[in-house]
């Protein structure tokens, strides 16, 4: 099923930011900054941000197509981009390809160069957030046909920012995930490793039985700092993790 209207960015945006999209290629990202820094020169500004992230990987990945395909960890050549081995070291410490992590490095290294011109800025790429805020913010959960969906909300506070916040779903969504789950949550202050981790913990979600498991394997990565799970109507949660009821 495809969400090509993404109504789900209704539940990270907020009211005091001004949101736009910035949309490069197959990227296409929301990003919200204080009102007072928001420009037509500002839009444009991003869009070229965007594409200096994106052109080192699509010029790697020419050169080293195996990146692109392997779902295990892989090693990167000596002379790969900044990117490519943000990417590889993520899918290494979850144990899946570095193609796993690109919308969550993407998202890191966009939301970072945004940071030096905003204090607040949320950057969301396909469910995959950066997120580095001065006020404590309310990030909705959607985890599609779940009754959980849309009902509860990450309560993120300042200091425990710059902040990776990434989703997977097995069921909704076009990213690739041998599970079923219907939303895993990984937080992070690497981006990149929280959307790895994401889609390796979600491979890990069958039915119910496996949320446990799942959720001990997510807590014993390094750089993990809170995860979450959702099948159907129960939710499994670890770390620092706060959960209130979506306004």
């Amino acid at each position: 099923m495809e969400y090509s209207e993404r109504t789900y960015r209704q539940l990270h945006r907020q009211h005091d930011l001004v949101h736009f999209q910035a949309m490069v290629k197959e990227t296409d990202l929301d990003i919200g900054i204080r009102k007072e820094r928001y420009s037509a020169a500002t839009v444009q500004w991003v869009e070229s941000v965007v594409k200096d992230v994106r052109l080192p990987l699509e010029e790697y990945v020419v050169r080293d197509p195996g990146f692109v395909a392997a779902l295990t960890p892989y090693a990167v050549l000596a002379d790969a981009p900044r990117i490519a081995v943000m990417m590889a070291e993520a899918g290494r410490q979850a144990g899946v390809g570095p193609m796993a992590a690109v919308a969550g490095a993407v998202s890191e290294l966009v939301g970072k160069a945004i940071a030096k011109r905003s204090r607040d800025v949320i950057v969301e790429n396909g469910g995959d957030i950066f997120l580095r805020t001065g006020r404590t913010r309310y990030i909705g959960i959607f985890a599609g046909a779940s009754p959980l969906s849309n009902k509860i909300a990450l309560e993120i506070k300042p200091e425990h920012t710059p902040l990776g916040i990434c989703t997977s779903s097995g069921k909704i969504g076009h990213s690739l995930s041998f599970g079923q789950a219907d939303a895993v949550v990984i937080l992070s202050p690497s981006t990149a490793l929280a959307d790895a981790v994401a889609t390796a913990t979600g491979n890990r979600v069958k039915n119910g039985s496996d949320m446990e498991e799942a959720i001990e394997f997510a807590a014993g990565i390094h750089g993990v700092t809170g995860a979450l799970i959702i099948w159907e109507d129960k939710l499994a949660a670890w770390g620092r993790v706060k959960l209130v009821p979506q306004n």
